[in-house]
């Protein structure tokens, strides 16, 4: 596996969507069950909106476990390191953005890392790959998934 196969969480994260997913895979999952139990005692389940609506509950339910136990399988506690003046997951970026001559910033990480009041861009999106490893003064490109190419400056990475 490779380093880019890994997020990384602080403990902090990694302690929330553990307990994310022991919730969803007991009691959320259980009163889900109870819920299509009883829509189901009610009889004709075509027309029954209850029972449809719990099923599409479920459905999401074990979507989002999945990809929890997938995240927390492959997450890495803490901060990968870097030199001083990259930028790196985990840090908040401060950014020129030159096509709409604003500064930006934001933190370069998952959602539930986010600092409050701050965007969140993945290390993966166009925006996070294109800062990442970048130092501090540098000029990146990337391209949205609009297809337009956009090019920011690096004024801060902490």
């Amino acid at each position: 596996m490779t380093e880019q196969d890994h997020e990384w969480l602080t403990q902090e994260a990694f302690d929330r969507l553990s307990a994310e997913l022991a919730d969803r895979e007991g009691p959320l999952r259980e009163q889900i069950k109870e819920r299509i139990a009883a829509a189901r005692e009610e009889g004709d389940l075509k027309e029954n909106g209850g029972y449809h609506a719990a099923r599409e509950e479920q459905g999401k339910n074990e979507a989002r476990i999945k990809v929890l136990r997938h995240r927390l399988e492959h997450a890495r506690i803490g901060r990968p390191e870097g030199a001083e003046g990259t930028v790196t997951p985990g840090m908040i970026v401060v950014v020129h953005h030159h096509d709409f001559d604003e500064r930006m910033e934001f933190f370069l990480g998952a959602r539930e890392e986010a600092v409050e009041g701050l965007d969140a861009f993945s290390p993966t999106s166009p925006l996070g790959a294109a800062v990442a490893g970048a130092v501090v003064g540098a000029q990146v490109s990337y391209t949205a998934p609009t297809g337009k190419t956009f090019t920011v400056t690096v004024l801060e990475a902490r």
